[in-house]
């Protein structure tokens, strides 16, 4: 790990990194479909992932024109409740903003609080504005600045993204630290400039031997105490 005295702004990744995707999203499925097993909410929850994976890398690749979470997230929810068999308006639109109240993870809420009494902290998210805005309500995440890669009508890795983050920053992107349980979001934001910092999670995509972060790290306690010990 290299040294971390000289960042000045910190930027988290949300989904995934501060709270807890898979589980917030089974509880929703859940309850749109009480009477389904184990077996069927796993499959419904896969069936929901990789349409938002798919559109996204869509978007990405310039084959769909750029549309907000919201828009993916409602497009998901339909397809679980045909592939489910329900048709009620309500249970389907309740479904849809299922990822505004995922819940964090044990060490994220302290872990935030604790830092930004020292540094800047913001959050960079593929969220859109609405659903991040939300999502950082119900699960008491507190930011000095909430950025939504809806305004720059992108979803990271797309470099505009992480601009987004250096702009707002007012700081050389080398004194900015970039933190997700993602590698590839990490990667994305190495190709801009950013420091990087792995934090391990239950979910996410784990650096491959090729990687080289700035620290990797099995919570937020280790994170904060390397940023914090100046």
């Amino acid at each position: 790990m290299t040294g971390m005295r000289d960042i000045e702004v910190v930027v988290f990744d949300v989904l995934g990194t501060l709270v807890d995707e898979p589980s917030g999203l089974r509880a929703a499925v859940r309850e749109a479909v009480p009477g389904a097993d184990d077996a069927s909410v796993e499959e419904l929850l896969t069936l929901w992932q990789q349409h938002r994976e798919h559109e996204l890398w869509r978007i990405g690749q310039g084959h769909r024109p750029y549309a907000n979470s919201e828009v993916i997230d409602e497009e998901a929810a339909q397809r679980v409740a045909e592939r489910a068999g329900f048709d009620d308006p309500v249970a389907i639109a309740r479904l849809a903003t299922a990822w505004q109240r995922l819940p964090p993870w044990d060490d994220s809420v302290a872990g935030l609080e604790q830092l930004a009494r020292q540094l800047p902290v913001l959050g960079l998210s593929n969220a859109s504005r609405t659903a991040l805005l939300r999502l950082s309500a119900h699960a008491g995440l507190r930011w000095h600045q909430a950025l939504s890669g809806e305004a720059a009508m992108a979803y990271k890795p797309a470099p505009e993204v992480y601009q987004l983050a250096i702009d707002a920053a007012g700081c050389p992107p080398e004194r900015m630290l970039m933190v997700a349980t993602h590698a590839w979001d990490l990667r994305g934001a190495q190709a801009r400039g950013m420091r990087t910092a792995y934090v391990r999670r239950p979910v996410g995509d784990p650096p491959t031997s090729s990687d080289t972060f700035d620290g990797q790290f099995d919570g937020l306690g280790g994170l904060v105490a390397a940023l914090t010990a100046r």
